[in-house]
């Protein structure tokens, strides 16, 4: 194991420690249970050259920075979780706010009520490490939508961000992490350093978490309007007391790193890490098949089923050997992905990579290796051409779904198989 490899693993045991620690007085309550009602899954910045620009400005100062998120589940106190798991330095917060958001962007409606972190109203969080804020009062009602406002104000560098965040977060100068309203200098459509909103739910409240690439993170539904796969879970699940986790992160692959981490080196912090978490919906591996040899990787050898299959295993054990329900769900179609007028991507398609993709689509049909299985493929597939997705449920670049197909994918989920209620 690298010298790389060892901090990276020892940061993922410290962030669930933390977490773990900051969640424990409140697990032992009788009253009440502190559950993440929304997460967005820590990446590093990467470097300039990559196909895919970050499009996020390299460092904030003195500027307020404001986020919305969308609570799966309602409560009646909240608390944020913020990262710096990729700073090499510590991370100034010079304020911190929560409160409903407004229809308008960078409003807000209602109070706006100032965060602390151990009673103070500033912190700091050191290189590697999360950071969890004191509870407040604030009565959130499942699904709502609430803002949080940081403010910045010194030098920061954006070093632990979500990208693809489909949500605009304002930027504004000074400290205006209290306003009703921003002005924005800018939006960037990235989470900054806000990796979970924690919610005081009801006892009994359960969480399931979407791991994924990019089709669950929600890339090329319409920004702003929550039409990620997990959103329409979430909406079907709203009032069971279950939040809908999403744990996807565009370019995500199984076995290796680039946009984010691995799948493996990740799961303990995303999954096994959550409070409340019963399931988990495994959608990841067409990154893996289609990446090598592509303008993502061109010099990368193909990827082999058997390397791919281990990987799975390995997470089926790591989420059977915590309690946990694993659903597999098949890889859907890309026949002619990402070929539209001006792309910068070349070869992430081809017939031997769709042999892959059929190979393990079978695997996860027919192993039995899963607890159940999602045959996403099946929902979204052309009937008169199944290497693509059906024209009604394509976002334009033959990879991802657009908004119909992301709700007929959540619309097919057996709840009662997620849930473990058969």
């Amino acid at each position: 194991m690298t010298t790389f490899s060892k901090r990276r693993n020892l940061r993922s045991a410290l962030s669930v420690a933390l977490l773990c620690a900051a969640f424990l007085p409140q697990a032992q309550a009788a009253d009440s249970s502190w559950i993440p009602g929304w997460t967005a899954s820590p990446q590093p910045v990467w470097a300039d050259g990559f196909v895919l620009p970050l499009g996020l400005p390299a460092s904030l100062r003195e500027q307020t920075v404001r986020q919305v998120v969308r609570a799966g589940v309602g409560g009646s106190r909240v608390r944020i979780v913020l990262s710096n798991e990729y700073g090499s330095q510590p991370l100034r917060i010079g304020a911190a706010h929560i409160a409903a958001a407004g229809d308008a962007a960078g409003s807000i409606s209602g109070p706006s009520l100032a965060l602390t972190f151990g009673g103070q109203a500033t912190a700091t969080v050191p290189a590697g490490a999360p950071l969890v804020s004191d509870p407040v009062d604030l009565a959130v009602a499942p699904l709502q939508r609430l803002a949080v406002s940081l403010y910045f104000p010194q030098t920061t560098a954006l070093s632990t961000i979500h990208w693809d965040g489909l949500q605009p977060a304002q930027i504004a100068a000074g400290n205006v992490a209290g306003a009703a309203s921003i002005k924005a200098e800018s939006t960037v459509n990235s989470r900054v350093f806000l990796s979970a909103v924690l919610v005081e739910a009801a006892p009994g409240t359960r969480s399931v978490v979407a791991f994924g690439d990019s089709i669950t993170d929600g890339a090329a539904s319409t920004p702003g309007t929550d039409r990620r796969w997990p959103d329409f879970l979430a909406r079907r699940l709203s009032g069971r007391n279950v939040a809908v986790l999403n744990a996807g992160i565009s370019g995500g692959r199984v076995l290796k790193n680039h946009m984010g981490p691995n799948a493996l080196a990740r799961f303990d912090r995303d999954v096994l890490g959550q409070a409340g978490v019963i399931s988990v919906v495994l959608l990841m591996g067409i990154n893996d098949i289609s990446w090598p040899g592509s303008t993502f990787e061109p010099n990368e050898p193909a990827t082999q089923a058997d390397a791919l299959i281990a990987g799975y295993r390995q997470l089926i054990t790591r989420a059977r050997s915590r309690g946990l329900r694993i659903l597999g769900a098949t890889l859907t179609p890309f026949e002619g992905a990402l070929t539209m007028p001006g792309s910068p991507i070349a070869n992430y398609y081809s017939p031997t990579k769709d042999a892959l993709r059929q190979r393990i689509n079978a695997w996860i049909r027919n192993s039995g290796e899963f607890d159940a299985v999602l045959d996403f493929d099946a929902v979204v597939r052309d009937p008169q051409n199944p290497l693509r997705i059906l024209p009604a449920f394509d976002s334009g670049d033959h990879l991802h779904l657009g908004d119909a197909g992301n709700k007929a994918v959540a619309e097919s989920v057996d709840i009662k198989l997620l849930l473990g209620e058969r």
